[in-house]
């Protein structure tokens, strides 16, 4: 499954649909950027940290904000709309290709 998500002012914003098939039952996220790429990982326990996976709306969207994360890229006040994402087993993450030629990671 593919979707689109949407990232503005340090935060991933996920369409409920793409949160209920691979975050169902998550409460947490951790949220790196590797190789160009951001990666949404699980957190499965509380004790794990992570960043909060808060509901948005009635809709069942969610979003998880990591403003540090993004400014330590040089992407503080970057947004961006439909931006595909895909589940990789191999990272066990979303992950999420970002349109960005100089990213600091």
């Amino acid at each position: 499954m593919t979707a689109r998500v949407e990232v503005r002012d340090g935060a991933v914003y996920l369409p409920a649909a793409l949160a209920e098939t691979y975050f169902r039952g998550v409460d947490a996220v951790v949220l790196l950027i590797r190789g160009g790429a951001l990666q949404v990982l699980p957190v499965r326990q509380a004790a794990a940290g992570g960043c909060l996976l808060k509901i948005r709306n009635a809709a069942g969207d969610r979003v998880a904000a990591a403003p540090d994360l993004f400014l330590a890229a040089g992407l503080g006040a970057w947004a961006a709309q439909g931006l595909e994402a895909r589940w990789s087993s191999e990272a066990g993450a979303l992950v999420v290709e970002l349109p960005i030629q100089k990213l600091q990671t």
